[in-house]
Order: C-alpha cells, then structure tokens, then sequence
C-alpha cells in the first residue's frame, strides 16, 4: 500500500477518534448522579406512570419495586395499552390489595400515534399529582430511585429530567451493542455546552425514566407534541426546548437497571425502529459513519494490517500513531465499563459492536425509503 495514503489514514484515524475520547473524558464529570434529596424537604407527591401493553412476565415485579419506593407519597398508574395477555389482570390484583396502585385501560390507537406516546399522553391526564415520573416497565428502580429523580429535578433547575440506567444484557447482540448508548452520549454530546446552550439539536435524553412536572410538561405539549416519533429519548427533550424549557440528563446506574431485550432479533428491531429518528437520518448517518468507521473501524484495521504484513511501507512515524489511535479509541470504553458497570470483554469488542450498529442504521434507512413497514409489540409501525 502506497505510504502516503498509509500516513493519511492513520492522521485521519487518529482526528477522528480522538473527538469522542476528549468529550468523553470531559463528560464523564459532567455527567452527574441523582442527588440525595435535601434534609427536611418535604415529602414530595409523585405519579409514577407507567406505559404497559403485553407485560405479564415484568409487570408484578415492576409494581413490586415502585412500591418500595421511600421518601416519596406516590401513587402508581399503569395503562393497560390493548393488551392481549394478563398484564390488566396481575395489576387490578395488586391495586386490589394497594391504594396507591392504579389502572388505567387505554382508549384505540388514533391514527398517527406512535403507541408509546400515546399511552403516556393518556396517563399524564390521567395522574393525580403534579409531579411526574415515567418509566417503562422493564426499568427496576431502587427505593430510592423516584425520591432521587424528583431530587435531581429540584437540583438542576430543569423542566425535564432523564435518567440513564444501567444497561442488563441477556443476548449477544446487547451485550454487543447496548454499552454504545453511553459512548454515543458521552462521545458526542458536549454535556456542559448543552446546560448553557438550549437549542433543542443540543438536547438528549432516554425515553427509559423521565420525571417532570405538570405545568412544564402541558407547556410543552407533552407527549401529544411527539405523537408520531417513535424515540420519545430525543424528541421528548426537543419538545421541551422548543416551548423555551430546559433539559438535563443524569447517571440512573445507581439507581435503576433496564433488561430492554432477551433475545437477537428483538435487539435488532428495538434498535433499528427508532434509528432513522437519531443517527439513522438521512441528515446524520453519512457524517456519523465517517467518524464511527474512521475514529473506532479503521484502526483497529491498521493495526491488524499492520501486523500481519510487519508493519512493510508503512513510514515509520505513522506505526505508533496507528497504535496510539486504536488505544485511543478503546479508551472511553474502558472508562465507561468502569463507570456504568458494563463488560470489558464487550468493550474489547469494541470495533465489532460499531461496525454491527452501523449496519442497523444503514438497515433501518433503506426500509424508510423503501417505505417499509414493521412491528413492534404486535402493532405494525408506519414508516418514519
């Protein structure tokens, strides 16, 4: 291989790695756990509201760990969203047996609705307290994770809080893919910027755990403003800063685990239904591909290369910087590993689980333009 091209994409490499690693290292200060809740405030009154539709295998165990929430007076209401198994069932049983609990059965999806947000629209108006938390089933908070979110709300000054939890993992594909939601964070959102800077492209979030407040969230449209979107993390947030609200986001490791998936395929279909909303847009993947290939693809590849021919032509000032990139690009996995408890096997795996994401969101594009249909939970998804 010509030298000169060798040299060029080792410099090219290393630019595009070492954006994510900088804004990692910056962000993971910036990033911020739930705070304790103030000494002597009072007792805050929270609706947990809670979208479920075929949920029997997590709904019993998603009411059991809401209702050992402490420090909070809550109440929480679970829609029943057309469901076709016994989730309505195991939660009037358990209202049954708890006042706190209730259960709201969901009205038929209006044509242009996503689902979700329409199912959250629904509990919004239905919720008794003026403070919101919204989380999806298979979120397992802490008993103290509702007082905590309310707590960070309070603290940040912002309309709109969300939480992300730690990420479990029961398949190859999220074991592979999942850690990818903190490094595209970190890696590309500069946090502090985007306190200061309220544009809603600045804005970012995780439709897992949301808490707000009535008055914001009717200011803002609410869900009903994002009826069409099927990935409320990043327009729910948007939404938000276009009524001139601001937004924050906080590290939920601590108190709160998500299990989105159990097997492949679903991975594969939760990932992509929502990637043209995100990376997957005609207006980011191309820019976004360049970076991901060459900051976290390409130089692992060099290094390979290099290897296994003995590192011949390649001049001699660009061999450690090829090294010097792959280890770069590892970085902000190791230290998020760390952070967020996640695999290091997964993060050695790193250039894998890009090269597999990239390929979800090139996938997902070609069915938007070819406007192809999915389904998601039983109900066909029009193309986005």
């Amino acid at each position: 291989m010509n030298p000169a091209l060798l040299g060029g994409l080792a410099v090219a490499g290393f630019a595009c790695a070492a954006l994510p690693a900088t804004l990692t290292l910056a962000n993971l200060r910036a990033f911020r756990r739930a705070p304790q809740p103030p000494a002597g405030r009072a007792v805050p009154r929270v609706s947990v509201l809670v979208p479920a539709r075929n949920e029997e295998r997590a709904i019993a165990r998603l009411c059991r760990d809401v209702l050992a929430s402490q420090g909070v007076d809550l109440e929480l209401v679970i829609l029943d969203d057309d469901s076709h198994d016994a989730t309505a069932e195991i939660v009037a049983g358990i209202a049954a047996g708890d006042p706190r609990v209730r259960i709201v059965r969901g009205t038929p999806l209006p044509a242009g609705w996503c689902g979700k947000q329409h199912a959250c629209w629904q509990l919004a108006k239905a919720a008794r307290h003026d403070t919101f938390v919204f989380l999806d089933v298979d979120v397992s908070p802490t008993a103290d994770a509702v007082a905590r979110s309310v707590a960070f709300l309070d603290a940040s000054g912002a309309a709109l809080g969300s939480g992300f939890p730690r990420q479990a993992t029961a398949s190859f594909l999220d074991w592979l893919l999942l850690p990818l939601i903190h490094f595209i964070l970190l890696g590309f959102l500069p946090l502090a910027r985007s306190r200061h800077d309220n544009s809603p492209g600045m804005a970012a979030g995780c439709g897992q755990l949301f808490v707000t407040r009535r008055a914001d969230y009717e200011r803002a449209g609410g869900h009903e403003a994002i009826r069409a979107s099927l990935h409320d993390g990043v327009k729910l947030p948007r939404a938000y800063r276009r009524a001139g609200l601001a937004t924050d986001i906080f590290d939920a490791t601590d108190i709160a685990c998500c299990q989105m998936y159990e097997r492949n395929a679903d991975v594969w279909r939760g990932l992509s239904k929502n990637a043209t909303e995100g990376i997957g847009a005609p207006a980011t993947i191309v820019p976004f591909t360049l970076l991901l290939s060459g900051g976290q693809i390409l130089p692992f590849a060099m290094v390979a290369w290099g290897l296994i021919t003995g590192w011949h032509g390649w001049p001699t000032w660009a061999i450690p910087v090829a090294v010097a990139t792959a280890a770069l690009a590892w970085l902000p996995r190791l230290l998020e590993a760390a952070r967020f408890r996640q695999s290091l096997a997964s993060a050695a795996a790193h250039p894998l689980g890009v090269a597999v994401f990239l390929a979800i969101q090139w996938a997902a594009l070609v069915r938007k333009l070819l406007g192809l249909k999915t389904a998601w939970r039983g109900r066909p998804l029009a193309p986005q």
